[in-house]
C-alpha cells in the first residue's frame, strides 16, 4: 500500500485543491459559503464547475453526480456523463455552475410520506459546499440536498444541516455571554463507530434470510459464542486483514480519516471508527464507510453484515455516535477548563445537554427507532430502550454541591458557586466507561450509543442538536437579561440540576431493577419501533422542531408514516422469508432426514428383530413432533400475515405485527432450531451458526 500521506485525499476536490485551482476571488467566494450557508452566486459557480470538471477528468471521470440521502436510509446516485456533442460529429465535456449547485432526479418512487404523489415526480438536488465532492470508480460525487418540487425536505441531509445551524445559533448566543465575541459558528463534531460482521459469501447466498432480511431468522446456538472473550480485540485473522487494509485504502483516498479497527466481542464481528469532523461530514462519510465496506467485502469473497442483529445469541451491532460542540476559533465546550470562567461555561452546557436529554427523551429514543435496532436495545451489547445520563462520580459531586449549596470534596471548605470556584482537579477522562449508558460523557464529548449499525448517523445528530439548541435558547434569553450574571448563572444552573438530574444514572442499566427505578423518576420506557414512533407528533416535539426550522409540522407526519411504513414492510419481509424458507427448505428437509432414520430402524429390526434402534427411533419421535408443531406455526404465521395486509392503519399494523407476527415467527425459530441440534449436518439445508460466525479465516 502507499504511503498514506500520498493517498490521502487524491480523489477529493478538497479545500488544498480548490486553493491550487481557483482563482483567489473565486476561492475565497467558496469559503464564505462554506461558512456562512449563503447561496454561491451563478457567476462563482460557473468557475468552480470549470476547475472540478478539469480536476475529475484529469483523475479519469467521465460521469457526475449529485450523491444524496433519501429518507430509505441509504445513498442515492444518477450517473450524467460531461458529454455533449460539439455540432460535428464529436463531442465537448462540458459541467455548467448549474448542473454543480443544481440536479433534478425523480423524486416519486423515493418515500415520501405523502409529500409527493406518485405521479409528482419532479425533486430537487441542491450542492452542499460544506462537504467536499469525490471521485469514486469513475465518476464525480456531488454531495447534495435532495427537496420536493415545493422545497419540502426528502431526505436526511436538509434536516441536518438546518439543526446544525439552529445549535450553532444559539451556542454562540450563549458564548457571547463568557466574553466570546470572536466566536462566528459553533460545529457539532461527530465521531461514529462503526460495528459490522463479515461471513463467507458462498455461505450468506444458501441463507435466504441474510439476502432478504440482512439477520438470520433461524439458527441454532453453537457449541461456542462469544463466551470465552478470546476473539474481542484478539488477532486479526489475515483474510480479515487484507479487506481491513482495502477499506482503509479506498476511504483515505476519499478523505475519510478511518482510525480505529479491531475485533469486536461476537465471533466474525470487526469495528471502524473515523475521526471526527463537522457532523454533516462525518455522516456523508459514514455512508461511505458503510458502502466501501459492502463493496470491498465482495472482492474479497466475503460478506458485510451491517443489521443490527443478523445473529441470535451474541452480541449485535451499533454505531456510537460521538458527539461534542467546537467554535471556529477552537474551543470545545465540553473541555473543563482550569479557570472559574472556563468552568462556568462549561457547566452551562454540560446543563444544556442534562435538560435536553430528559425535555426529550422521546425524540432521542425515536431517532434511534428501527425493527432491527428493536433486537438489539437492551441486550447484553447495548444500552436498554431508556433514556438516561452517565456523568460518572466525579462530575456528579461537582453537580451535586451546585444543587446543595454544598463543598466540593474534604479540601474545599467553601460552599461551591459556579463564576467563583474552580472545579477541582478534572481529568478528561474522570471515571471508568458505562457500557450500558445510553447516552454517556466520555470526557469532552458525549458517546450516545443507541443507533443502530445500518442506521445513518444523521437522525441521531438532528435530535441531540435541536434539543440542545433548545435549552440553549432558554439559557441565553434568561441570562441575556439578567442583571447579576454569575449570580442568574449559579441559580440556572442550580435548577437545571435539581429540575432533571432524574436523568442521571450511572448504575448498571442492564440491572432489572433500573427499568423500575426509571418508572419511579418518571422516564420513558419506549421498548419497540411502534411504540415510539407516535410520539413523535407529540407537541413537544412539534414545538421544538417547528421552532428551530428543522421541520415543518408537514415534514413531521411525512417521516412518521415513512418510518411506521419501512417498519411494517420489513416485518413483513422477515415473515414472508420464514414462512418460505420453513416450507421449501427446513420442513422437507428434515422430512427426508426423519424417513432415513425410520427406514434405518425398519431395516435393522428386519436383521435383529430384538433391536430397538434407540436413537433412530427417539430421534423420529422428536423430529416428527417438532416437524408438526412448525408445521401449524407456519400455517399462524401466515394468518397473521394476511391479516396484517388487511389493516388499513400503519400504527395500528406496526403494533399488530409486533404483538402476533413477531412471536408466532420466534416460536417457530425455536422449532426449527431444536430441529437443527438433531438433525445431520449432511442433511440440515443451510449454513450453521457455527460455519457462519468461525467460516471466515
Amino acid at each position: 500500500m502507499s504511503a498514506i500521506q500520498d493517498i490521502f485525499g487524491t480523489m477529493v476536490f478538497s479545500d488544498a485543491v480548490m486553493r491550487e485551482r481557483l482563482p483567489a476571488e473565486t476561492y475565497a467566494a467558496v469559503l464564505r459559503t462554506m461558512k456562512s450557508g449563503r447561496r454561491l452566486q451563478p457567476d462563482t459557480a460557473e468557475v468552480v464547475a470549470g476547475a472540478m470538471r478539469d480536476w475529475a477528468l484529469e483523475k479519469g471521470a467521465t460521469h457526475f453526480t449529485h450523491w444524496f440521502q433519501p429518507m430509505t436510509g441509504v445513498t442515492a446516485e444518477k450517473h450524467d456523463s460531461f458529454i455533449k456533442p460539439d455540432g460535428h460529429g464529436g463531442v465537448l465535456m462540458e459541467f455548467s455552475g448549474k448542473e454543480l449547485i443544481h440536479g433534478e432526479p425523480d423524486a416519486s418512487s423515493f418515500p415520501s410520506g405523502g409529500l409527493r404523489a406518485t405521479f409528482e415526480a419532479r425533486g430537487y438536488t441542491a450542492w452542499d459546499p460544506t462537504s467536499f465532492a469525490f471521485i469514486r470508480d469513475g465518476v464525480l460525487y456531488i454531495p447534495t440536498a435532495f427537496c420536493s418540487y415545493g422545497g419540502e425536505a426528502l431526505d436526511l441531509k436538509t434536516p441536518l444541516l438546518r439543526s446544525m445551524e439552529a445549535v450553532s445559533k444559539q451556542a454562540v448566543r450563549v458564548l457571547k455571554l463568557f466574553g466570546h465575541d470572536d466566536v462566528k459558528v459553533v460545529s457539532p463534531m461527530v465521531g461514529a463507530e462503526q460495528e459490522y460482521f463479515l461471513v463467507e459469501r458462498d455461505m450468506y447466498e444458501r441463507r435466504a434470510d441474510l439476502i432478504y432480511t440482512g439477520r438470520t431468522l433461524f439458527g441454532a446456538a453453537p457449541p461456542k459464542g462469544q463466551e470465552m472473550d478470546d476473539h474481542y480485540f484478539g488477532t486479526v485473522k489475515p483474510r480479515v486483514a487484507a479487506f481491513m487494509r482495502d477499506i482503509n485504502e479506498e476511504l483515505w483516498k476519499l478523505g475519510v480519516c478511518a482510525k480505529t479497527e479491531h475485533n469486536e466481542a461476537a465471533p466474525a464481528q470487526h469495528e471502524l471508527a473515523c475521526v471526527y469532523n463537522t457532523a454533516n461530514i462525518a455522516a456523508d462519510h459514514n455512508q461511505l464507510v458503510m458502502d466501501v465496506m459492502q463493496k470491498t467485502a465482495k472482492r474479497h469473497g466475503l460478506v458485510c453484515l451491517l443489521h443490527e442483529k443478523p445473529f441470535d445469541g451474541v452480541n449485535g451491532s451499533g454505531k456510537h455516535n460521538n458527539w461534542s460542540l467546537q467554535t471556529d476559533t477552537g474551543i470545545n465546550v465540553f473541555d473543563p477548563g482550569e479557570t472559574p470562567g472556563e468552568n462556568a461555561q462549561f457547566l452551562l452546557f454540560l446543563c444544556a445537554v442534562i435538560k435536553a436529554a430528559d425535555d426529550y427523551q422521546d425524540a432521542l429514543r425515536i431517532s434511534v427507532a428501527r425493527a432491527g435496532n428493536d433486537h438489539r436495545l437492551g441486550a447484553a451489547e447495548a444500552p436498554p430502550a431508556i433514556i438516561s445520563l452517565f456523568l460518572g462520580d466525579e462530575l456528579s459531586a461537582v453537580l451535586d454541591a451546585i444543587e446543595n449549596d454544598t463543598s466540593v470534596g474534604q479540601a474545599e471548605k467553601a460552599l461551591f458557586k459556579v463564576g467563583v470556584h474552580a472545579l477541582p482537579p478534572f481529568p478528561k477522562d474522570t471515571t471508568d466507561r458505562n457500557r450500558t449508558s445510553p447516552f454517556a460523557y466520555t470526557g469532552a464529548k458525549f458517546e450516545f450509543r443507541m443507533p443502530g449499525s445500518s442506521a445513518s448517523i444523521s437522525s441521531a445528530n438532528i435530535a441531540i442538536n435541536t434539543a440542545v439548541a433548545e435549552e440553549l435558547r432558554q439559557f441565553a434569553d434568561e441570562l441575556e437579561s439578567a442583571g447579576d450574571f454569575n449570580g442568574a448563572l449559579h441559580a440556572l444552573i442550580r435548577r437545571v440540576v435539581r429540575e432533571h438530574k432524574r436523568i442521571i444514572f450511572n448504575g448498571n442499566g442492564y440491572d432489572p431493577g433500573w427499568v423500575e427505578e426509571a418508572a419511579r423518576r418518571g422516564l420513558h420506557n419506549l421498548r419497540s419501533t411502534p411504540e415510539a414512533l407516535p410520539h413523535l407528533l407529540d407537541d413537544v416535539n412539534v414545538k421544538l422542531f417547528t421552532r428551530h426550522g428543522v421541520f415543518s409540522i408537514s415534514e413531521l407526519r411525512a417521516r412518521l408514516e415513512v418510518f411506521q411504513e419501512e417498519y411494517c414492510k420489513l416485518v413483513g419481509i422477515e415473515g414472508k422469508t420464514a414462512l418460505t424458507m420453513v416450507r421449501r427448505e427446513i420442513l422437507p428437509a428434515v422430512s427426508a432426514f426423519a424417513a432415513s432414520l425410520a427406514g434405518r430402524a425398519a431395516a435393522q429390526r428386519a436383521l435383529m428383530p430384538e433391536r430397538r434402534a434407540k436413537y433412530e427411533c427417539s430421534t423420529f419421535s422428536f423430529l416428527t413432533q417438532l416437524m408438526d408443531a412448525a408445521y401449524s406455526l407456519a400455517g399462524e404465521l401466515e394468518d397473521a400475515l394476511t391479516a396484517a395486509e388487511g389493516i388499513p392503519g400503519l400504527e395500528e399494523k406496526s403494533c399488530f405485527l409486533r404483538d402476533r407476527v413477531l412471536p408466532v415467527m420466534g416460536a417457530l425459530r425455536a422449532a426449527c432450531d431444536d430441529m437443527e441440534s438433531v438433525t445431520s449436518d449432511d442433511a440440515w439445508p443451510i449454513p450453521t451458526y457455527g460455519e457462519l460466525l468461525y467460516g471466515v479465516k
